[in-house]
């Protein structure tokens, strides 16, 4: 095991983290930190195909795509990319065994992971340095060890995703009046996260009735989320705009930042709209909100989490493994329609009053 050293300023980071879209939020704020902190360091980025049409404009880091559809050409790409290279430190960020194969094609003397607690996928076998050991943090500060553990004590919990004009104009072209936008986000990568059609069907009908609010749905363009989309719209009395299927994530982003407020289960369009500062109500029964919420707005979590943990396992959060989940057909229905009414008023109850 390498000794991990001072390093007073490094030449060279290679980060690797290749997915999913809400983790590649969450490791912003440890790129900003380094950014700031070591303005001359080179940093290079290893990241998936998709996720770098998220972030493949912030300047000053060199993007090389890992294309995980190309199968062993992935890997074959991205040793010829590197050859003949190193970095002074790798970041490996992500825990899976695809990352950890590829983490063996980048050449670098420090090869920082997750302390052998937290190593999921065998992750420990391919570091050389571990970041220090905790336990039950939210996965944005777990990712900041590693900038922790390069000596850098300052936190920048900044994510400044540039959104071009081009997307700016699309937004602005899907909203005929200056209504406020309740942005619903109503699916997740994992069906087992979903709320109710009902249910949102029901606070977007209070949304424009009691606030006068412009309802947005926004989604990708698998099935269930059209599915979702044409049964909301048929249970609400006004027509929404929908976006289900027709933004990319650069125009997403655009949306997202001129929106009100936005409700969303744990998905990565919660933390694209915590990124850009738009509250967020995040509905959570079946991952832990501690873990996983939007970072920037834990008073706005709807949080059945405990309840469905202690009625599953009979155990309390606290007596269980960080991050379980309840993937039972049902889990997500804890949450009330009342329950989210409530934090709507908060939310809008919070950004009417007059600032001091």
């Amino acid at each position: 095991m390498v000794r991990l050293p001072r390093l007073h300023k490094p030449d060279s980071i290679c980060i690797l983290r290749l997915s999913a879209i809400g983790d590649i939020t969450h490791t912003l704020p440890v790129v900003r930190t380094l950014q700031a902190h070591w303005p001359q360091t080179r940093l290079t980025w290893v990241i998936g195909k998709m996720e770098y049409s998220l972030v493949s404009d912030i300047p000053d880091i060199e993007f090389i795509v890992f294309d995980k559809q190309q199968g062993w050409r992935a890997y074959w790409q991205l040793y010829q990319t590197l050859k003949g290279r190193r970095f002074d430190v790798l970041l490996h960020m992500q825990m899976s065994l695809r990352a950890s194969v590829a983490s063996r094609l980048i050449p670098a003397r420090v090869r920082l992971g997750f302390d052998r607690d937290r190593a999921k996928d065998l992750q420990w076998l391919f570091t050389n340095a571990k970041i220090a050991s905790h336990t039950r943090q939210h996965v944005i500060d777990s990712l900041l060890g590693f900038s922790e553990a390069l000596g850098i004590s300052e936190h920048r919990l900044e994510w400044n995703i540039p959104i071009p004009e081009s997307a700016q104009a699309f937004a602005r072209q899907q909203f005929s009046s200056e209504k406020p936008l309740l942005v619903i986000a109503p699916c997740s990568s994992m069906a087992y996260r979903n709320w109710t059609v009902e249910g949102y069907a029901a606070v977007a009908n209070y949304a424009t009735q009691k606030y006068g609010m412009q309802v947005v749905l926004t989604g990708g363009p698998a099935t269930i989320e059209r599915e979702y989309a044409t049964a909301i719209s048929a249970g609400m009395q006004s027509q929404p705009v929908d976006l289900v299927g027709k933004t990319d994530l650069k125009q997403l982003l655009a949306v997202l930042q001129r929106a009100a407020v936005v409700i969303s289960p744990d998905a990565g369009t919660a933390h694209l709209a915590n990124a850009v500062g738009t509250p967020v109500i995040g509905l959570y029964a079946t991952t832990n909100p501690d873990r996983a919420r939007p970072y920037s707005f834990p008073q706005y979590v709807v949080n059945q989490y405990p309840q469905a943990v202690q009625d599953k396992y009979a155990k309390s959060v606290a007596e269980l493994p960080w991050g379980v989940r309840v993937r039972d057909k049902g889990t997500m229905e804890r949450i009330s329609i009342t329950d989210v009414k409530h934090k709507l008023d908060s939310v809008i109850a919070d950004n009417s009053a007059p600032t001091q």
